[in-house]
């Protein structure tokens, strides 16, 4: 245990007792590394990103994908992890750095449990698919005749049936005539596994097949993280390696399928004239937040784990290349089985390229049906989902629990009443989620999805950059890195830390307000549109999260009485011991020790008068009191 460690020991053992449980810390180097590739590289990498390469001009869009993520992913993504190694906590007590913008702490914490609540219903989804995976026959989206079929065909390209005659049922706009056919996979994933209902004002029941498969994913994750970090560091070297074997695997059988080839050219065909549109950026810009896990709290949470001298710096930079990289690979994977759906059915790839659950529920579990031993390569892509999903869940919730954790250690790091808190979390995501489960969950889903955690991290991002760039101190901040790490970092951080980074997080921000439109959700039957109050609702998620950061300020100067000659005071960082600070900080008076300081600064500096020559100087300004410091003499 290094010095740091026990001198942080002491004082915990100190204020909160001796059965107090040592915090704990990455069992290996590599591990902090995996986890953070774990919990950034999933399902958005391998859903998100080939669709919005494809749709906003193929290899084009690397181009500004690159940019954002030399610009704004790698920068705050290191940023967000020197913190949380630098203070040694994580949530709101990490950015006691900046005690005025403390508040990122909370907004961060509130972003990420809104995240895990929607996020496991998704492994819910996958589990369900893997275990209907596991027939000798067919597979049960293959083929219509089941009772759940209403309208279908078998693998009819449904887009390019001409709906002459559209009516409105209530928010739905749908075909009217009779020519609407869905083939069996659209069916199987509505009526099926979702039961969807016409909307959100129509909640319906609770799924109970999917309700249980959610439940099974806490139990799951409860059992994986319950431990903390040295159980779930362990389960990740299986959980975030293996989904790289099982796409290797499907990237060579996919590559063998006719029209492979076409679907890999729309992939990266570079179309330059969408380089100029808004909506490019945009999407690149929120495509580095999404996948790079940034503003949401867990990777504070990863940094506080690591020993203060642990290079955590050359860490983010592999990181970023493997998390991109893996983006990029994700695609091949993906459109070489759209290019042989296109070549199956005649049509276009762009008829048959799609995004989020259309992707991984409809999409590729139509395209394994062809294949020979479906069963099989439909069991291999729902392990590889369900793989990297759970890796990012289990850091998730670590998030959460570490941020509660260390904001009330000595309640819940003694005897195993941590253990219980991780459990009580996962209950309370559990029931959070169940609405997620209903007949009309899919919109609830949408809702979280669009608005808990969407323009809100950008708005965090920005005010991270100012916290550590513009109020603690770009050039403070750069040094207590070298402190940390030995040696200096590139000064283009600092760049980008007080410049760059929160530029492009306020034009991100800028540009997806002007490109807002309210949510749809687009079904194969029809476009549903939100009414006004669950758009309401989803605004409402968003600003609690925000509200925080300008929240705290008051409350922090209630909360220590402060006077308006020193409010600067909320400048100054709390919580700093003697190894993290440098020399021209020692005896720097903070919202900590501002008191104490104000009776040593007024010892060592008396008035300037003497009680001998006014003996009733001291009668007139404090009657009938003794203080010692006005005894007549200088201190």
């Amino acid at each position: 245990m290094g010095k740091e460690k026990e001198a942080e020991k002491a004082v915990d053992e100190k204020e909160y007792g001796s059965k107090l449980k040592a915090r704990e810390t990455w069992t290996r180097k590599f591990d902090f590394l995996l986890a953070c590739t774990g919990f950034s590289v999933g399902l958005g990498n391998v859903w998100r990103f080939p669709y919005l390469c494809y749709k906003n001009g193929g290899g084009a869009f690397l181009i500004p994908y690159l940019i954002c993520v030399v610009v704004g992913g790698i920068p705050l993504f290191y940023l967000e992890v020197a913190v949380g190694q630098f203070m040694g906590i994580a949530g709101l007590n990490a950015w006691k750095i900046c005690p005025l913008l403390q508040g990122i702490g909370i907004s961060t914490t509130i972003i990420v449990f809104f995240l895990n609540c929607y996020y496991n219903v998704i492994l819910a989804w996958a589990f369900y698919y893997f275990f209907s995976s596991f027939t000798t026959g067919d597979l049960p989206w293959a083929k219509c005749g089941h009772e759940w079929n209403k309208h279908c065909v078998d693998f009819i390209n449904v887009r390019s049936i001409n709906c002459s005659d559209t009516e409105k049922y209530g928010n739905l706009t749908y075909c009217s005539n009779q020519t609407l056919k869905l083939d069996p996979t659209t069916e199987f994933w509505e009526n099926k596994a979702l039961g969807i209902s016409e909307g959100i004002h129509d909640m319906g029941v609770v799924k109970w097949d999917i309700c249980l498969c959610l439940l099974f994913a806490w139990i799951v994750v409860y059992l994986c993280i319950c431990k903390g970090i040295k159980s779930s560091g362990k389960v990740m070297y299986i959980t975030a390696t293996s989904p790289y074997i099982f796409m290797t695997i499907l990237l060579i059988r996919n590559a063998l399928l006719d029209g492979a080839g076409e679907g890999v050219r729309f992939y990266v065909t570079p179309d330059w004239e969408k380089m100029a549109k808004m909506e490019v950026w945009v999407d690149a810009g929120t495509q580095i937040f999404f996948s790079y896990s940034i503003s949401i709290g867990a990777l504070t949470a990863l940094g506080s784990y690591n020993k203060f001298k642990d290079n955590s710096y050359r860490d983010a930079i592999l990181f970023s290349c493997t998390n991109s990289g893996t983006s990029i690979f994700a695609g091949f994977i993906i459109f070489t089985i759209l290019g042989n759906m296109a070549y199956e059915q005649g049509v276009s790839v762009a008829d048959v390229a799609e995004s989020g659950p259309g992707l991984a529920f409809i999409a590729y579990p139509k395209a394994v049906t062809k294949l020979p031993g479906a069963p099989i390569w439909s069991v291999i892509f729902f392990l590889m989902v369900i793989l990297l999903g759970l890796d990012s869940q289990f850091v998730g919730v670590e998030g959460v629990v570490t941020a509660v954790v260390d904001q009330w250690p000595g309640y819940l790091r003694k005897g195993y009443r941590r253990e219980v808190f991780i459990g009580c979390v996962c209950i309370l995501n559990f029931f959070v989620g169940i609405p997620m489960v209903m007949n009309g969950g899919m919109y609830v889903f949408q809702l979280f999805d669009y608005y808990s955690g969407s323009r809100i991290i950008l708005f965090v991002g920005a005010f991270e950059c100012i916290a550590i760039a513009w109020i603690y101190g770009i050039r403070r901040f750069y040094d207590n890195v070298q402190m940390m790490l030995g040696f200096k970092i590139n000064p283009y951080m600092m760049i980008c830390w007080t410049v760059l980074s929160p530029a492009f997080c306020m034009a991100i921000f800028i540009m997806s307000t002007i490109n807002y439109s309210e949510l749809d959700y687009n079904r194969p039957s029809g476009k549903y549109i939100y009414p006004q109050w669950a758009i309401a609702i989803g605004w409402s998620m968003a600003a609690f999260a925000a509200v925080f950061i300008p929240g705290m300020v008051p409350f922090q100067i209630w909360r220590y009485g402060l006077k308006p000659s020193e409010y600067y005071l909320l400048l100054k960082p709390q919580g700093l011991k003697e190894h993290q600070l440098r020399p021209q900080d020692q005896g720097e008076i903070n919202l900590d020790n501002f008191r104490d300081s104000s009776l040593r600064y007024r010892a060592n500096n008396p008035p300037l008068y003497n009680l001998e020559t006014n003996p009733n100087l001291y009668e007139k300004r404090d009657p009938g009191r003794e203080n010692p410091a006005f005894t007549g003499e200088r201190l």
